[in-house]
């Protein structure tokens, strides 16, 4: 196991299957020295724990977690490609989109879970530029997708 997944183990995590593309895409895409990875939806063992919109049928403090998992399966598309989390040298940007009730405005806090997963587990490594959006639905009804980019070492 690499360090990083030894981190993921302090932390009572497991690095998770690759989901399966919902669509004509891949995971993840290696173009140089970056990864970007496809949209990530919070998939645990091949289905959505909840469903709905985050102020609505899921609560904040809900899809916060689920923010985790997304960032979770993020880290296993990105394995899926360069074979190893640690040649990741950086988190460099991190996309978050919020299946939102009309009058929540607290996306940025949902998507803190990712955040805090990748800074927890990747220590400065995760550190990135970021983005947390309101939508109106997302695929499959999921609360919450997160997409990253990574600065991978040969």
């Amino acid at each position: 196991m690499s360090a990083v997944e030894d981190r993921l183990a302090e932390l009572g995590l497991k690095l998770p299957q690759v989901v399966p593309p919902l669509a004509a895409y891949q995971p993840a895409v290696r173009s140089g020295a970056y990864v970007h990875t496809s949209g990530q939806l919070p998939m645990v063992d091949g289905a959505l724990p909840v469903t709905g919109k985050v102020g609505a049928e899921v609560s904040p403090e809900q899809a916060k977690e689920l923010a985790a998992t997304c960032a979770l399966n993020a880290l296993a598309a990105v394995k899926s490609v360069v074979g190893d989390l640690d040649k990741i040298v950086r988190v460099v940007k991190v996309v978050g989109f919020v299946a939102s009730a009309p009058d929540f405005t607290g996306q940025p806090g949902v998507i803190n879970g990712a955040s805090e997963l990748l800074g927890e587990v990747l220590g400065d490594k995760g550190v990135h530029a970021r983005s947390a959006v309101g939508v109106a639905v997302l695929p499959i009804d999921a609360p919450v997708e997160v997409e990253m980019q990574v600065e991978v070492a040969d």
